[in-house]
């Protein structure tokens, strides 16, 4: 069965466009994963997509995610809350001073916390100062993300509430597919 599925892209296109949300309670901080691992994204990948059909990493082998991981300006920020895991942002540096926010989400038991603005929030201050921890990339001129109708229920306005703005809507038939859970059979 097919349905259908609408894309949307948002941009920033300067620092200045990042509106941040407040900080959540005590016990919250936010932390770059600074030795590529894939055991550990992919984790991140499946605990915070599983219930929101994130299925195009799924297939990936573990050299894929190193290589992937590995590549100069790719960054995985991730929020804790107490010590646990509570939810990540990638970013990848592109050509041209982009930075695409390639995933970003909360683990579900995380949600309606107050967590996720200030994630992403962070998130998008480290992909406008990104080149100063990658000598030879270029200084960042744009953030950008997509986010479609599959996703969260609260992702298009925290993005709208954070400064983004759309540029581009697209609405395209899909296999639906069931949402995997972050373990075969967990949903």
């Amino acid at each position: 069965m097919h349905i259908p599925v609408t894309t949307w892209s948002l941009e920033q296109t300067s620092p200045a466009d990042l509106r941040p949300a407040a900080e959540p309670a005590a016990g919250v901080r936010i932390v770059r994963a600074e030795v590529p691992s894939p055991e550990f994204s992919r984790f991140l990948y499946t605990a915070v997509g599983g219930d929101i059909r994130w299925t195009d990493r799924l297939s990936w082998t573990y050299a894929a995610w190193q290589e992937f991981l590995s590549r100069p300006g790719v960054e995985t920020w991730v929020a804790y809350e107490n010590g646990t895991p509570a939810g990540y942002v990638e970013l990848e540096a592109q050509d041209e001073g982009a930075v695409e926010i390639v995933y970003f989400g909360l683990v579900p038991a995380f949600r309606g916390r107050r967590i996720g603005g200030h994630l992403l929030s962070c998130g998008i201050a480290r992909a406008w100062d990104l080149a100063g921890r990658w000598p030879g990339r270029d200084a960042t001129k744009r953030v950008w993300l997509h986010t479609c109708s599959l996703d969260g229920e609260h992702a298009m306005d925290n993005y709208l509430r954070r400064g983004f703005r759309l540029f581009d809507t697209k609405v395209e038939e899909q296999e639906e597919v069931a949402a995997p859970g972050p373990w075969p059979g967990a949903y």
